[in-house]
Parts: C-alpha cells; sequence; structure tokens
C-alpha cells in the first residue's frame, strides 16, 4: 500500500512539475529573417528547439552581400567593398552569389523538427506543431542584396505583424540583411506619411518593434531605416558569450570542452534529424557547389593547401567535427523564458549578452565591410569600457547555454520524460520588483525543486544591471533564502538586479534563473 502511495505522488509531482516548467507568463513575439550562411543554419536549429518561449510570427528568407539568389532573368549585380571584391574574385558582375538554386534550409530545419516533434512535446507542452511553423515560412526580399524596391511575400507578412494590434513588442531579426524589414517599413511610409494618421502610426511602431541584428550586412539600416524610422529600437549585443566561428579559439577552460570532436558529435550532430542538419567543421558538405569562400566541409587541408585549391581562406581550418558557428544567437538568447528577463529590457542581459548603451555615432563600425557582427560588437564594447569602471562583471553564459541545447538535442530524440534531464523549477516567493529604502535589509526568498528528482544547487548572484553600479553585499547566497544589506549611499530611484541561479546535477546540468529588481523609494 506504501510503494502505490508512493508511486501516486511522485507521479503527482512529475506532473505538476511539468505543468510548472512549460509555465511562462509571457512569450515574446518575434520574427526570424536569415540568409543561408552556415551559422544562420545552426543558429535556426538552436532557436527551433525553444519555440515553446516564443511567439513564433515569421521564419523568413532573407538576402545578404553574402548570399543573394539574383531575379532569374540574366540581371547582373555588382556593389564595390562587398565580400567578391574585398577577395579580388573577379566573378562579379554577377547574376547570383552563393545562393544554391534549390536552397530550402528553413524548410529543411522545420521539416526535421517535424519528425523530432512527437518526442519534443513529450518533454515540453509548449512546441508549436511543425504546421504552425511552415504556416509562417516566407520568402523575402532575395534577389538582390540592399534591394528593397519590391514587394515580397516576406516584407508582406511583417509589414502585416508590424501593423497588427496585437500587445507587447514584436522583436524582428536580421540574421542577414534587412532589406526584407527595410521594404516592409517603406511600403508603410508610403501609405501614411502624408496622412493624418502618420503620427500614430509612427508612435506605434516606435513604441512596438525593436530591430535585433547581426549588423548591417547589406547597408539598409543605415541607408534607409535610421534615417527614415530613428525612433524604432535597435538592440546591439555586447558581453555575450561567443556563439560565433571560431569560438574555440578564445574559449576558456571551462568552454573549450564544449566545442570539441568528441563533445559536438556525441551530444548534437548525433541527435536524430536536427543533429543530421548541423554543421560541424570538416563534415563533407558545402552551401553551393563550387563556393569558393566556404571550404569548412573539408578536413585534413592546411590553410595555405586551401589557398592552392582556390579557396579565400579567412578563418584557420579547425579539427573536423569540432564547433563551427551560431553567430547569430545573441539576437534572440535574450528572449527565452529562463528567468533571466532579458527580454524585458536590453540591459538586463542573459544568455545573448547586453546592449550597448549608448547612440552609435557612424556607420562605420556597422558597415558591412567592416568585419563580423560579432567583431563590430566587440569594438564597440572596447570603446565604450574605456571609461566605464567595471564593479561587478557580465556572467559568462556559455556553458550554461550549451547545456541546455545539449538537453533539448536529446529531448529530439528521446521518447520518454523520465530518460532525459530538465531545467530545475524556481517558485519565487517575493515580488520581482521591490521598493526599498537605504539602509534596509532585504530578505529575497524562493523555493526551488527539480522535475527529476535531481540535488539543486544555488546561487544568488548580483547582475551588472541597473543604474546603482556597485557590488552589494548578498548573506547565505547558496540558500533559498539570501539577505540583501541596501547600501546607505544609494539614491532614490536607483535600481540593482539580483537572480537567483538554480542548478541541478542531471546530465547535462541544467540551470533556471529567477531575476528580482530592487528599486530606491522615492520619500
Amino acid at each position: 500500500m506504501k510503494k502505490i502511495k508512493l508511486i501516486f505522488l511522485t507521479l503527482i509531482l512529475g506532473i505538476f512539475a511539468v505543468i510548472q516548467t512549460n509555465a511562462q507568463e509571457e512569450k515574446p513575439r518575434i520574427i526570424i529573417t536569415a540568409d543561408p550562411e552556415l551559422d544562420d543554419n545552426n543558429s535556426l536549429i538552436r532557436f527551433i528547439l525553444y519555440s515553446t518561449d516564443l511567439d513564433i510570427e515569421g521564419l523568413v528568407y532573407a538576402s545578404s552581400q553574402f548570399h543573394w539568389t539574383g531575379d532569374g532573368k540574366g540581371t547582373k549585380w555588382y556593389v564595390p567593398g562587398r565580400e567578391y571584391d574585398r577577395f579580388n574574385m573577379g566573378i562579379c558582375p554577377c547574376e547570383s552569389y552563393r545562393w544554391a538554386e534549390d536552397e530550402r534550409f528553413i524548410h529543411d530545419i522545420v521539416e526535421a523538427y517535424e519528425k523530432s516533434y512527437p518526442n519534443l512535446k513529450t518533454h515540453h507542452s509548449g512546441y508549436p506543431t511543425p504546421e504552425y511553423l511552415k504556416s509562417k515560412i516566407r520568402f523575402g526580399n532575395v534577389e538582390f542584396d540592399g534591394d528593397f524596391s519590391k514587394d515580397s511575400p516576406g516584407s508582406e507578412l511583417i509589414r502585416e505583424t508590424i501593423l497588427d494590434n496585437e500587445p507587447g513588442k514584436l522583436f524582428i531579426t536580421s540574421w542577414g540583411g534587412a532589406s526584407t524589414i527595410a521594404r516592409a517599413l517603406k511600403v508603410i511610409q508610403d501609405q501614411y506619411q502624408f496622412t493624418t494618421e502618420w503620427d500614430a502610426i509612427r508612435e506605434k511602431i516606435n513604441r512596438k518593434v525593436v530591430l535585433l541584428p547581426s549588423g548591417d550586412q547589406d547597408d539598409t539600416f543605415y541607408g534607409y531605416i535610421r534615417h527614415n524610422w530613428p525612433g524604432i529600437e535597435y538592440r546591439v549585443f555586447r558581453d555575450s558569450p561567443n556563439y560565433g566561428y571560431g569560438a574555440q579559439l578564445r574559449a576558456n577552460e571551462t568552454n573549450k570542452p564544449l566545442l570539441t570532436p568528441a563533445y559536438m558529435t556525441e551530444n548534437i550532430v548525433s541527435k536524430g534529424p536536427l543533429g543530421s542538419l548541423y554543421r560541424v567543421w570538416g563534415d563533407g558538405k558545402q552551401m553551393v557547389e563550387g563556393d569558393k569562400v566556404d571550404y569548412f566541409g573539408l578536413s585534413g587541408y592546411t590553410a595555405d593547401e586551401l589557398r592552392k585549391m582556390g579557396y579565400f581562406v579567412w578563418m584557420p581550418p579547425q579539427e573536423k567535427g569540432s564547433w563551427l558557428g551560431e553567430g547569430d544567437n545573441a539576437t534572440f538568447m535574450n528572449m527565452l523564458g529562463n528567468g533571466l528577463r532579458a527580454y524585458e529590457d536590453g540591459t538586463f542581459g542573459g544568455w545573448g549578452g547586453r546592449t550597448i548603451p549608448t547612440v552609435v555615432e557612424s556607420n562605420s563600425a556597422f558597415s558591412s565591410s567592416a568585419g563580423s557582427a560579432e567583431q563590430m560588437a566587440q569594438r564597440l564594447a572596447a570603446r565604450n569600457n574605456e571609461t566605464e569602471e567595471v564593479a561587478i562583471p557580465f556572467p559568462d553564459f556559455f556553458a550554461e547555454a550549451q547545456k541546455s541545447f545539449v538537453a533539448r538535442m536529446k529531448w529530439a530524440v528521446t521518447p520518454k520524460y523520465s530518460e532525459a534531464n530538465h531545467e530545475p523549477i524556481i517558485h519565487f516567493q517575493s515580488p520581482e520588483n521591490l521598493l526599498v529604502n537605504p539602509g534596509q535589509k532585504v530578505k529575497l526568498h524562493a523555493a526551488v525543486s527539480d522535475p527529476d528528482g535531481n540535488e539543486v544547487k544555488l546561487q544568488w548572484v548580483q547582475m551588472p544591471a541597473g543604474t546603482y553600479t556597485q557590488a552589494v553585499e548578498i548573506n547565505n547566497a547558496q540558500t533559498e533564502t539570501a539577505e540583501v544589506q541596501i547600501p546607505e549611499d544609494a539614491k532614490p530611484g536607483q535600481t540593482m538586479h539580483f537572480i537567483l541561479k538554480a542548478t541541478d546535477n542531471g546530465s547535462p546540468a541544467l540551470t533556471r534563473y529567477q531575476r528580482v529588481i530592487l528599486e530606491i523609494r522615492n520619500r
């Protein structure tokens, strides 16, 4: 009888845990625009595994200076300073550039998701149906990079979503160029600019739309959007974990093991249909046959040997099977419902880093010829840090994010809930936003459980966010109830951010967070 009661209790707790794990008060609305670059492919695989946390409004093919399809009519295209010009390829003006005739990487990933869906929904009921995701796929302005002279199915989807009356922010990424986004905004401007509705429409869009870029890859941001829509929020990230090409080259000792061929093979590329689409070094694949910039599928050659074979080598070859890149992750990783609340404000910070709170003075830092988005962000971060006193370091979230991705890849091939790990659950018992007084002792309460019965390690930490920038003492920082001593010199209106990290001892170890924001009361 006792055994039956124990099984029943365990079942009830398990159901409760699944409900709690799947619970999320808000799902940010997001549109992905992406070109068929290797790291866009990989970022989209990660993204789709977190579709539980997001309201996906569009999956849109985009062009960029690196990829465009042409119009199929023999029209030749050339823009000075582009990749083909910088590498002196001598192939353009050309009819298309690095775009396969049958390019469908977004479709391929959604179809792989469809095969994985029965397993995924066992682990999280919030996964959208494959039919829903298929309904959101569109081709944007892909004919020529930077050309937004014509409507496209993708630009129409973006325009309609921008103008709808759904509440909350609309986040729009540009993993490639922003020409499809520019077209949507241009049509809106042309339709309303000289009408009595213009002021209201423009204010609505400024309040609603947040652009999440991977640099300005076709000059349409500075060529059109910045000048005509200066009120739209444009989040540029710094302090992001290094998800880009060659991350292993600068990885620290904690992160290096998570980028090796053995780790990638065991935990990612071997995991079913989605894993088979994930790109790693030396996997024998090529985006477009004969592409002289894409040598990543080759292995066993030195950089000099690759150059003799006609390739334009801009990154040293890596070990076969090792990490290749997910360079667009920073644009969406803060949108995830992991408890960091990073989507609420760009300065909060999360798995995608945090936004740069300064205004960009010129085009040069974000021009398509200035380097990768990661390099651009690093340059701006370095410039800002020249005058910024760092009292609280920004956390390196790479390992926690990578292990979470690995867990979800395992979900995709695991039909039983009990045979995979799931995040701890934090039941926060204090308000997420508290008004406090200088000199006050504030208790932060939480209760933590784990759906798999794992042990959970706790750690309260202060985040480098808010307007009070000095470190604050935290007592009982490894317990469910911590105590914070509010400094006497804190001024009315200043804020400070704390997060609770709850990490289980499952395989892989998974971390859940809860952020609380303290604001000094006006007296």
